[in-house]
């Protein structure tokens, strides 16, 4: 902030919030010196691995990290979520998310709020200082709110996201340099608003971490080819979040965290294959390529990630599995979902998750009746159209999402992360803004 800004005597509480897509704690807390900066907040106040959510997919964690509460009251389960009582989908964007974020709790208690590149924000909130809207939005100028906003990102050559195609290839480098790009170019914008906005809460998303894992997770863990790059790139990381700790004036308590952790991929995996293999899903006919396609006798399908619905009659248009025999068709597929063995005999799957278990809340007709936990090394896919083989161990990817280890560091002496997960950090963030907020408004608690 400016000079004005720092001392302008307000005795309100401000708070910075940086999230990371898919940093893992372990990352961190095993390697010191790449992290320098992190390793310092955790000194200063407090650090340690916080769980995900159910699924730990990205389009699913922002909502829920924003707001404080599980997809059931957001009413997002992931990249790709299916319309009520139709087999259309759709990808949810900031509208379709159903609970109140942070920032709107912070404004409704007379505060500002900057919020820069947070994914599933799209449209940008008009009611805010400032408004970036993330991952998934279309081109910028229509992401970016207000018009200062929008003039400086035209000039400034700003990247919304990895081009993740280059990391499709065989060579890295145009990729490596791309997410770094990407990465500098985040860095600068938020470290100019957070110097040139009079706001109480900040809230900037770096996303660029979560395709660098998904594509040199190998190299990092086998020192392979582009080992030194992904240290470089984290360093870099570390660097700008120690720049905007060092631009934030004393009475701002910085908060770091992320929204999932990572682990090795050793095969994608076509679950609506392998439902298909096991007599569980059939299509209308052989050109099939989307959920539309479904049969009417099949007894289940797939979303990504992991998400399995039983195909209920009266609930889906061509529902077939009467709702008497609901309960008796969920058993059966749990079990055959828990006996389910990949290559080498290796069980694929490491728990089910009922959906009265994971999601509670007024927006959960669309929840998935199951949610498969894999084992590390199986990346649960979809995939609707044909295919030759249900593990593919081929592809370019070789990092995958965890629901354990992601990573939470807050600057701040009374901070204690213990037992924590995603929803703990919204309800954090209120804490320490002194925003009120009734305790059923969020399913987490402060860690303050």
């Amino acid at each position: 902030m400016g000079l004005f800004d720092r001392l302008r005597g307000n005795d309100t509480p401000r708070v910075a919030f940086v999230g990371i897509d898919g940093l893992p704690y372990d990352l961190v807390a095993n390697d010191p010196e790449t992290f320098p900066t992190l390793s310092a907040i955790a000194e200063a106040g407090d650090g340690g691995a916080i769980d995900s959510i159910v699924p730990p997919e990205s389009s699913a964690c922002w909502p829920a990290l924003t707001t404080g509460v599980n997809p059931g009251e957001t009413g997002v389960y992931g990249f790709q979520d299916r319309e009520v009582g139709s087999y259309d989908t759709y990808v949810p964007m900031g509208r379709d998310v159903q609970a109140t974020r942070v920032w709107d709790r912070a404004t409704a208690a007379g505060l500002d709020a900057t919020v820069l590149n947070v994914p599933v924000t799209f449209p940008p909130q008009r009611d805010l200082q400032r408004m970036l809207s993330g991952y998934l939005s279309p081109e910028v100028d229509k992401a970016a709110h207000p018009e200062e906003l929008r003039q400086y990102l035209a000039t400034a050559e700003y990247t919304q996201s990895v081009n993740a195609k280059l990391g499709h290839k065989s060579d890295k480098t145009a990729f490596i340099e791309h997410a770094r790009e990407t990465l500098d170019r985040r860095a600068a914008l938020f470290e100019r608003y957070v110097e040139r906005d009079d706001w109480d809460l900040f809230v900037g998303a770096f996303t660029a971490p979560d395709r660098v894992n998904h594509f040199l997770w190998g190299d990092h863990l086998d020192s392979g080819t582009y080992h030194e790059e992904f240290l470089e790139f984290y360093a870099a990381l570390d660097s700008h979040v120690g720049s905007i700790r060092n631009a934030l004036p004393d009475d701002v308590t910085l908060v770091v965290g992320s929204t999932h952790g990572f682990t090795r991929l050793e095969h994608d995996v076509y679950c609506n294959e392998w439902l298909e293999r096991e007599g569980w899903l059939a299509y209308e006919d052989d050109d099939h390529d989307s959920l539309a396609d479904v049969g009417g006798d099949a007894r289940a399908y797939s979303l990504v990630p992991g998400r399995f619905y039983v195909n209920l009659e009266g609930r889906e248009p061509e529902g077939v599995v009467p709702e008497s025999e609901y309960d008796e068709v969920r058993a059966e597929l749990i079990a055959d979902l828990e006996a389910w063995e990949g290559p080498n005999g290796k069980p694929v799957v490491d728990r089910v998750v009922e959906r009265e278990t994971a999601f509670r809340g007024d927006h959960d007709a669309i929840a998935p009746d199951l949610v498969a936990i894999p084992n590390s090394g199986f990346d649960l896919k979809a995939g609707f159209r044909p295919r030759d083989r249900v593990f593919d161990p081929d592809g370019p990817r070789t990092g995958m999402h965890t629901f354990e280890n992601a990573a939470l560091f807050v600057d701040h002496p009374a901070a204690a992360i213990e037992d924590a997960d995603l929803l703990d950090v919204a309800p954090t963030l209120l804490k320490l803004l002194d925003v009120e907020y009734a305790r059923t408004d969020c399913d987490g608690a402060s860690l303050v």
